[in-house]
Order: structure tokens, then sequence, then C-alpha cells
């Protein structure tokens, strides 16, 4: 099954395709980008933590040895005791080696309070006592980090026993080693939320997007449907009227311009060729009016021998064969120009069928075609009466050329709910579906040789169909090949010069 979309439809889908790989490829950007600036903010944090501690203790260090050499101190052995801090952070039960323990693990533990509750620190002397331990680390920690690093500051990822991420800082010096840790949990934590909302977003941005896509494709291509509901509207009849849109300064408007001016050029076209078949049928008219008035009198000529008497009644049937294919073509051409002017009057159409029903019993004599006339109701309606003989002879005429010797043609007349429906109804050689849609256009046969057999001219269905226009009417068209046609003429029952009544299926 193919899948035919609209350009609207195809616009929407092709920008919410593309607005989808911007978004993947800003959300991935953004992802990589932020887990970058959070592993680099974090470093520099942990190093800027590593720095502080270093730097206060070889201040104290300092401080310490300017006290020994004064004599002013004197060192003491101190034990302190465990502390229980709040916000997880302890005092290591560890003895000092330093006179100012005391100061020391306070500074320490001031500046942790102010860091992230998550920061872990451990701070140790250069034999491995321990000054300042958080209490989430435990001895096993300083086994990940036993390398020396030469008073430089080590940057560098390891996981606990417990499978737990850190990163973490890492210095050594005379003085002993300093090293901070941070859970990478933490991270992870950021990055999957903003991975959430990221997923979260999206989908509303694509929703919000596509109606905005499709509303602008809507009122861009708004003009567009415009221009084809006008064009499909234009016939050859009103080849006058104008596309609308030619007033925008855009590609629509310059679009609308051309079609315009195509159509232009059609109707310039088609009036000089229905001028051209008027003025023609007009000229042929007067030497065909003298062929048969001079065919005529030299048949009242009694000398005549029978084989040019016979000439002259074949060229007379062709002259008037001609005549009707004139009369017939200046018909249309007046009709096309708006030259035609209807006659319009009550038409008795139950006396129209009646004697329709009497022309066809002799026209289908020959043929033993057997005319029947199943219903004729009493029918008024406003229209031309000439032009309405006209129709139905035609019909009538063109069921007789097409029903074999034999067949049976039936007509019919009803009053059905305001309408006049006229029936011919024939068992001829019927019309393919494919050929139905044709049969109506000027010169079109269906059978081409056996149409000039018949002496048909191609323009009586025509005719037929402009007629039923005239009255603002329908004609409808059922037919199986080898079993029949019947056409249906669709009548108001109101005056015509009204607006051209829609009659029902």
């Amino acid at each position: 099954m193919n899948l035919t979309l609209s350009i609207r439809t195809k616009l929407t889908l092709w920008y919410a395709l593309v607005l989808t790989l911007i978004l993947i490829f800003f959300g991935t950007a953004a992802y990589f980008y932020t887990k970058r600036t959070l592993s680099e903010s974090l470093d520099i944090t942990l190093r800027n933590e590593v720095n502080w501690l270093r730097q206060y203790l070889q201040e104290r260090a300092e401080l310490q040895k300017k006290k020994k050499k004064r004599g002013s101190s004197r060192s003491v052995a101190v034990k302190k005791p465990a502390k229980e801090v709040k916000d997880s952070i302890t005092f290591s039960p560890y003895p000092s080696e330093w006179t100012e323990a005391d100061s020391i693990w306070y500074q320490i533990y001031e500046h942790a309070m102010r860091n992230p509750k998550k920061t872990l620190i451990n701070v140790r002397n250069n034999k491995g006592i321990a000054f300042y331990r958080s209490e989430n680390l435990d001895e096993n920690d300083s086994l990940y980090f036993s390398q020396q690093s030469n008073g430089e500051i080590i940057l560098t990822t390891y996981r606990t026993s417990d499978n737990e991420e850190r990163r973490v800082a890492y210095t050594q010096d005379a003085n002993g080693d300093v090293w901070v840790a941070y859970p990478m949990s933490e991270l992870d934590t950021i990055l999957d939320n903003l991975f959430k909302i990221f997923l979260i977003i999206s989908p509303v941005a694509l929703l919000i997007a596509m109606g905005g896509g499709w509303f602008i494709a809507y009122s861009s291509l708004k003009p567009v449907d415009e221009i084809t509901r006008a064009a499909q509207q234009i016939s050859a009849s009103n080849l006058g009227q104008q596309i609308p849109g030619n007033y925008l300064d855009d590609e629509i408007g310059r679009l609308a311009a051309t079609f315009n001016e195509m159509i232009a050029r059609l109707h310039s076209s088609f009036e000089h060729t229905r001028q051209f078949s008027m003025d023609a049928s007009h000229e042929l008219r007067t030497p065909l009016t003298i062929m048969r008035g001079e065919i005529e009198l030299a048949l009242r000529d009694e000398s005549l021998t029978e084989e040019t008497r016979e000439v002259l009644l074949s060229l007379l049937d062709e002259v008037l064969r001609m005549n009707a294919i004139i009369e017939n073509l200046m018909l249309l051409s007046k009709s096309d120009l708006n030259l035609y002017k209807p006659m319009w009057e009550t038409v008795d159409l139950h006396d129209i069928v009646s004697e329709l029903y009497e022309d066809g019993i002799h026209l289908a004599y020959t043929k033993q075609i057997n005319v029947t006339l199943e219903q004729n109701d009493e029918v008024v309606c406003m229209g031309d009466t000439l032009r309405l003989r006209q129709l139905f002879l035609n019909l009538l005429d063109n069921a007789i050329k097409y029903t074999p010797e034999h067949g049976s043609i039936r007509l019919a007349l009803q009053r059905n709910d305001g309408i006049a429906l006229v029936k011919v109804e024939d068992s001829g050689i019927g019309i393919s579906q494919e050929e139905i849609p044709k049969i109506f256009n000027r010169f079109y046969r269906i059978d081409k040789a056996r149409s000039r057999e018949m002496g048909g001219s191609g323009l009586g269905l025509s005719i037929a169909k402009w007629i039923v226009d005239l009255h603002g009417g329908k004609i409808l068209v059922q037919s199986t090949v080898n079993k029949g046609t019947t056409f249906i003429v669709k009548l108001p029952l109101k005056n015509t010069e009204s607006v051209p009544f829609d009659a029902r299926e």
C-alpha cells in the first residue's frame, strides 16, 4: 500500500526529525560538557583543599620549630580521646606528637564544616599517625596511596572495599601526607538528574515544536490550497476567472500570477477557437443551403436517369447531414460565447414525452425495435421548449442507433420530490465504464467506424449535456456492455433562471 503524505505533513515530520537530531546532539553535548565541567570543578576544589591543609600544617610545623629553638616550650605527649562531632566528622583517636594538637584538630574541623558534608579528609604526620580523619574513612583507605608524591598534588580515582568510587587529591612531604576525597556518586546523581530532566523536557519541546511547525506549514501552504480550489473550479466555460494570491510578493504570489497568465492565454486561445467555429459554421451555411436548393431543383427534372437520381439523392443526404452538423456546431459555439438566449416558458413535459414516444415508434420501425412508454406523469416546468425537444430527441436517436434489430427502448417520465425524471433505456450494445465520462465530449465516438456508418456526428450528446446544464439539471448514465444503456435526465421543477438546481443522485 502506497502511503501518500501531504506536503504539510512531510514538512512537519522533517521539522520534527531535524529537531529530534538537534535535541539529541544538544543533550549529548550538554551531558558530556556538564560531566567535564563538574569533574574539573571537583579537581580544583580538591586541589584547593589539599593546598590549604598542607599550608596550614607547614605553618604549624614552622611555628613549632621556632618554639623548640627558643626553649619556650616542651614536648608533651598528648593522648586525645575520641570525639563525636556533628555531621559525621570526628577527631582521630590516635596520639599526636605535636604540642598544639588540639589547635590543629579544631582548625581542620572548622574548615571541614565549611565544606560539603560529603568531603572526606585524612591528615597524617610523617610517621603515619593521623591528626584528623573523617568518620567515613578507615585505615585501609590509605593503602590506595602508597606512591610518593614528592610534594606534588596527585589527582586520581579509586574504589573502596565497598566498591564506592571516589575522586581524591593526595600529597606527601616531610611533614606528612594530606588527602581529600569526594564520592563520584554525587556527580553521577547530578548527571542522572540532568538526563532525567532532558528525557522529560525533550518530548514536550518536540511536541510543542511539531505543533508550531505544523501551524507554520499550514499558514505557508494555505494560499496553495486556495489556488488549488480556485483552479479546480476553472473550466473551459469560465476561463475569465482569476486565481487569488497574485497580490502576494513571494513565491506563492508569483505562482498565482503565472497561473493567471497561463489561464489568460488559454482563454484567448479558446475565444479565438470558438469565434472561428462560429464564423466557419456561419460561412458554411450559405453554400450548403445553395447546394441543397440546387440538388432539390435538379431532382424535379423528370428526364433524369435512375442512376443520376440516386447520385443526387445521396448528395442530398450528405448535404442534409452536413447542414445538421453545422447547425449543431453553431449552436454550441453560441453557447460557448454566451450568445444563445433561451426562450423561457412553461413547458408541458407530458406532451413532449408523448410526442417523443410517437416519433420513436416511426424512427425505430425499420429496425423492428419495440418502443414503450412505461410512465408519463403530468409534469410542468420552466424551460426552452425547442431545446428540451432536441434534448430528448437526441437521446432517443442515440438509443435507436446503438440498439440492434428487434431490441427494445423504454421511455418514462416521473415526478419525484420537486424533480422531473426522464428515462431513456435501451437494450443496445452498452458503454464501458471507462468510456462513460468521455461520451459528452464533442466529436467523441466510442466506435468511430460504426458511428460514421450510422451517420453520427459526435455532437448529439454534447448538445444534450449543454441543454441539461442550461436548465440547471443533471444527466446520468447507467450502462452495461452488451446489455444496454439508461440515460436519466433530472430537471428542477422551478424557475431555471435562478441558481442551477443541485439534482440529487
